[in-house]
């Protein structure tokens, strides 16, 4: 007599923030998961449409209103904390999934319990044939971007270990989120999903890119002053809060180089207000970015040297062009990770 299967199920977390164009659409593809018993849980975080209010009633949809604005950070901490004991997976308000996403995804974690994070593929709605991510890379300098954005999906048709996964789709174990404490709230958005993923691997667990799953995303790139100034914030958090002490020492020229750098882009760009701002909230804050620091390198158990082979020290050409003049630049960063490398 064979034993009875259960059901795997998923706490889907998303989050509503201006028009939503792409709500209905996007609930309705998760509802409508094979495989997988799925609860809905929506973060109104600003939605300036009645396309939360006109959503289809449905009781595997529950709503929260916090009544001011979170974050992506806040508003997916908020979404969890009403769920309990099951996956959660997290996709992005303007991204339809596949019928057997969700349930691809929640599998890829019951069959291995080291996999802390498991990220779809992410194809572009504009063409569904390219990606918008298939797992993003980390560049030693805290960097992260799209990793293959606008290359053939053929090209990323086998899984692999990945730095990060896409927010966009990724499901995340649910004792790893508890660990973890979910997204830090001070990033407030951009670069949590790197965050989470980077702390996945040094609690011990992996984080796979797994193409089988997949998303169509309305993704837009944007380069709004606001934007600019959380990545470029948030990536200095990051760096400051995530790497050990060693990995700073050895990587303090070519940081400080960075930042000149950028500060130097984003000045020619017109957001370099912005670059100075960030600058300001770590200086302004030295007792929050300490404390955060404090909690993220006392529960790590894997030190920087063990995952040192994830991370890259050539910038994407496509997303980072970079002038002729820079290409001995490059070469000597990727000289000096190397020499850190041996050393850490």
């Amino acid at each position: 007599m064979t034993e009875p299967t259960t059901t795997p199920a998923a706490d889907v977390l998303m989050l509503a923030f201006g028009p939503e164009h792409y709500l209905h659409e996007a609930v309705a593809a998760v509802l409508a998961s094979e495989g997988v018993d799925v609860r809905v849980v929506l973060v109104d975080n600003g939605c300036t449409t009645d396309a939360v209010a006109t959503l289809p009633p449905d009781p595997r949809v529950r709503l929260i209103v916090p009544g001011t604005n979170l974050g992506f950070t806040g508003g997916m901490n908020a979404a969890a904390a009403a769920t309990s004991g099951r996956p959660v997976v997290l996709v992005n308000s303007d991204a339809v999934v596949a019928p057997d996403a969700v349930a691809t995804l929640v599998g890829a974690l019951a069959a291995d319990p080291r996999l802390g994070v498991a990220g779809g593929l992410v194809r572009l709605a504009s063409d569904p044939e390219r990606v918008n991510s298939a797992g993003n890379p980390l560049h030693v300098l805290g960097l992260c971007w799209a990793g293959g954005l606008e290359e053939p999906v053929s090209a990323h048709a086998t899984g692999r270990e990945v730095a990060s996964a896409s927010g966009a789709l990724v499901a995340v174990d649910r004792a790893l989120w508890d660990e973890l404490g979910g997204f830090p709230e001070e990033f407030f958005a951009y670069m949590e999903d790197l965050e989470l993923s980077w702390r996945a691997w040094q609690h011990g667990r992996t984080v796979r890119y797994v193409p089988e799953a997949s998303a169509v995303h309305h993704f837009e790139f944007s380069r709004s002053p606001l934007k600019m100034y959380l990545l470029e914030r948030n990536r200095l958090l990051f760096v400051l809060t995530t790497y050990q002490a060693r990995t700073l020492a050895l990587l303090a020229v070519p940081l400080l180089a960075f930042e000149v750098a950028m500060l130097a882009v984003a000045t020619a760009q017109g957001w370099g207000r912005q670059k100075v701002r960030g600058w300001g909230w770590v200086l302004r804050h030295p007792g929050a970015v300490a404390r955060r620091r404090r909690t993220v390198q006392a529960s790590r158990t894997v030190p920087d040297r063990d995952l040192a082979h994830l991370m890259t020290d050539t910038f994407d050409s496509a997303q980072f062009p970079l002038p002729a003049a820079a290409a001995p630049v490059q070469g000597v960063l990727r000289l000096w990770w190397r020499l850190a490398r041996r050393a850490l």
